[in-house]
């Protein structure tokens, strides 16, 4: 996964990843990073790794993640199903047999559902209960319902260990003349959704 630790890192791994990384590197300032790092090594309570049982305790990991998974969803549209009988939605007739394709890109940046709905915020979690489970129609980046995406119990631990990993034995700076200002953040839309470019930053090992 990373390739060159001693100098530029080019990530290469999951797109979400990146995005938390670009989140992360982005939004906060030097010294707010510097504060999260000493708290992230604090609830490993002096042990030389993070593992599983100390997720929950990072607190704020969870509230990026969540906040990209707004931002940035997987698959920005959800796969296609078919009306089994003719109803109406909201006063639109859907007759059956009709392909419904869903926009969980559009639903978690709607304005009624969401305050400054373009910003990174992972804050606005905070004793928020909205989850990305299913049971919120405005936040579905997986899905909802019996058919949501089965894959949600594997891609969370895949995300968030590695993530927290990184983030506990390495502090990250971006590559000189670089700052959050001038960060491209354009994507590239398909079946998936992704950064154009790679991101690159600069690792400094942490010594335990």
């Amino acid at each position: 996964m990373l390739p060159r630790l001693g100098g530029y890192l080019r990530w290469r791994g999951r797109n979400v990843i990146d995005f938390r990384r670009m989140g992360h590197v982005g939004n906060g300032e030097k010294s707010e990073g510097a504060k999260k790092g000493t708290k992230r090594r604090q609830v490993c309570h002096g042990k030389g790794d993070v593992d599983e049982a100390r997720l929950k305790e990072l607190k704020y990991l969870s509230l990026v993640i969540k906040e990209t998974f707004r931002l940035h969803p997987p698959f920005p549209l959800l796969l296609p199903r078919e009306s089994r009988v003719d109803c109406e939605v909201n006063g639109y007739q859907v007759p059956c047999k009709t392909k419904i394709i869903i926009n969980a890109w559009a639903i978690a940046r709607d304005p009624k559902h969401w305050n400054e709905p373009e910003t990174f915020y992972p804050e606005r979690f905070l004793n928020n209960s909205i989850d990305f489970k299913g049971t919120d129609l405005e936040f579905i980046p997986f899905g909802a319902g019996r058919r949501m995406c089965p894959g949600i119990s594997f891609a969370l631990p895949n995300v968030e260990l590695p993530l927290a990993k990184l983030l506990f034995h390495f502090d990250w700076e971006h590559p000189s003349g670089m700052n959050h200002q001038n960060l491209d953040m354009t994507e590239i839309f398909g079946v998936t959704m992704r950064r154009k470019d790679d991101l690159i930053l600069i690792p400094t090992p942490f010594i335990c």
